[in-house]
């Protein structure tokens, strides 16, 4: 997983949506395809995308598919934007 995947994945609408649905715990796939106007094709392909990215991790129950955020990559990208501004901060003063 780079930046580069993470900010694409990030820089969508429907796949920021869909990881604030997921701040509040895990969901089925069909519960995350259920709340938007678009295909079950393109919900798999943003999950996906989220996926490749480590946004998020997937869990087959039985015929289902839950996912859930992993906040381990989204605290690296907290600690990067806060290093980024400590540096703006520094050369400011």
């Amino acid at each position: 997983m780079g930046l580069q995947n993470t900010l694409k994945a990030l820089a969508d609408p429907i796949r920021r949506e869909i990881l604030g649905m997921l701040k509040s715990g895990r969901r089925a796939a069909g519960d995350i395809a259920e709340h938007f106007d678009v295909t079950g094709a393109s919900i798999s392909r943003h999950l996906s995308v989220l996926k490749d990215a480590d946004l998020i991790r997937d869990t087959r129950e039985g015929k289902f598919i839950y996912y859930e955020l992993n906040t381990s990559v989204l605290e690296d990208i907290m600690l990067w934007i806060t290093d980024l501004k400590g540096a703006e901060n520094n050369e400011n003063q």
